[in-house]
């Protein structure tokens, strides 16, 4: 079998695989390195002050939930992989995955550091904890979005 033949015959079901292994992939990475980055300010914060764990997790947790968004698109994707699916619709279900791994990876970093910032809020002035959640958010919302067009995208289309 060559080349042709193969992308012929399964071209579809590797392309999609290739997809939902992106989304899980690139948006895991930009969680882990998002937040190593708030592990990292917080652990300086409880030599000092460990009274505050609590809401330096808030913190950290935030842009863990890119990676949550890309494992949901992931799982969807798994559920439709056929042996036997069109390269078409292989080639489709790879774009669907995109938005949420690439939009994932890169806010999921972006958090990491609003949130390491939002850290120093917390060590500074402890009333004002919730302007440091408040702001990291914001970037949640790109992330958001992302995950919700790659999720009709997954779901849209019928082939």
């Amino acid at each position: 079998m060559n080349f042709t033949e193969f992308l012929s015959s399964y071209g579809g079901v590797v392309f999609a695989g290739l997809g939902a292994a992106l989304a899980v992939i690139l948006s895991g990475f930009g969680s882990a390195i998002g937040v190593g980055l708030v592990g990292q300010a917080a652990s300086g914060l409880m030599i000092e002050e460990p009274q505050k764990f609590g809401k330096s997790l808030v913190l950290q947790l935030l842009p863990g939930t890119q990676g949550l968004y890309g494992f949901v698109i992931g799982l969807l994707v798994l559920g439709q992989l056929d042996a036997g699916m069109g390269l078409a619709q292989g080639m489709y279900i790879f774009a669907a995955c995109l938005p949420i791994g690439l939009v994932g990876w890169v806010s999921a970093i972006a958090q990491g550091k609003t949130a390491a910032a939002g850290i120093a809020i917390l060590a500074k002035n402890e009333e004002h904890s919730t302007k440091g959640i408040i702001y990291a958010v914001m970037v949640e919302t790109y992330a958001l979005l992302a995950f919700v067009i790659s999720l009709i995208l997954v779901n849209a289309v019928a082939f």
